[in-house]
């Protein structure tokens, strides 16, 4: 099985939907922009948002077995695919690589 590294690539905040729709929250995401994760053996690395690997893990468990080209030719390298998490209003874009 393959490591997969799963970089922040983008943090997007909505503010006019989370001033319409969301109650207040005194914690929201931690993620950083350009932080890096490494998943092996696709299990969820120590410290990243259990949220967000709920979308994230179907994707990183097949490039950990091999898949890859997903959607055909989605992505300009066959084995990755640019995943966000579900958050609607501060929504964090992840980078998935499978590495060598």
């Amino acid at each position: 099985m393959k490591k997969c590294r799963i970089t922040v690539v983008r943090k997007a905040r909505y503010d006019d939907l989370i001033e319409k729709y969301e109650n207040p929250i005194t914690h929201a995401c931690d993620m950083r922009e350009g932080e890096t994760f490494l998943s092996t053996g696709a299990e969820r690395p120590e410290g990243f948002c259990e949220s967000a690997w709920q979308n994230l893990y179907p994707f990183v468990f097949a490039l950990a077995n091999g898949a890859e080209n997903f959607f055909d030719g989605w992505m300009k390298n066959r084995r990755s695919a640019m995943i966000s998490c579900n958050d609607g209003f501060r929504p964090v874009s992840f980078l998935i690589e499978a590495e060598e």
